[in-house]
């Protein structure tokens, strides 16, 4: 018996149910491809940026995924100008591409205490240093780890678009839109 591995891309339902089942993974397990997307901001420049995050929180209910971040970032600022973002994980083993297109939201302060408090020391670290990110250096050392709350911040993505491409043995493509209640079409690969 020849049973398809991936029969869940056959229909539109199905298809986004295992997006979110793989986006959810992101969040639990260190070693998932959702784990480490690719999110990218437009800078005030109008240039694209793109860094590696890690997957925090998905929520499929109300399509939102979550981010944590310094401040101080480069992506805080991109995101002020200009609050929206897209998302890119590849998944090798499913050979998936998840483009998702977000509006989002900086959460700082009494909003995120809550998480800040959770966080062990360690992965404090990643949140306050001494010249902020992206500050030119004379030495590649020439930083000091400083975990602080106040550079502590959450970015809420509000899900807007997924646009999602599987490259099986029938390469299928569909695009799913909050604005259409997630309903979903197909598209041509």
């Amino acid at each position: 018996m020849n049973r398809d591995p991936h029969s869940w891309a056959r229909a539109l339902d199905s298809l986004r149910a295992e997006i979110w089942r793989r986006l959810k993974r992101g969040v639990q397990d260190r070693r998932a491809p959702a784990r480490h997307p690719t999110l990218a901001t437009v800078s005030a420049q109008g240039l694209p940026q793109q860094r590696t995050v890690v997957l925090r929180a998905a929520d499929e209910g109300a399509a939102t995924l979550r981010v944590y971040t310094d401040l101080h970032s480069g992506k805080i600022a991109d995101l002020r100008a200009s609050p929206v973002a897209a998302m890119h994980v590849w998944d090798k083993a499913a050979h998936l591409q998840m483009r998702l297109h977000a509006r989002v939201s900086i959460l700082t302060g009494e909003e995120v205490g809550h998480i800040w408090a959770q966080l062990p020391e360690a992965a404090r670290l990643s949140y306050g240093s001494n010249p902020a990110p992206g500050a030119v250096l004379d030495d590649a050392l020439a930083y000091e780890k400083c975990p602080r709350e106040a550079a502590f911040a959450v970015l809420h993505l509000e899900l807007q678009d997924m646009d999602i491409l599987h490259l099986g043995p029938q390469h299928r493509r569909a695009r799913y839109r909050r604005a259409d209640g997630w309903q979903g079409q197909w598209c041509a690969p």
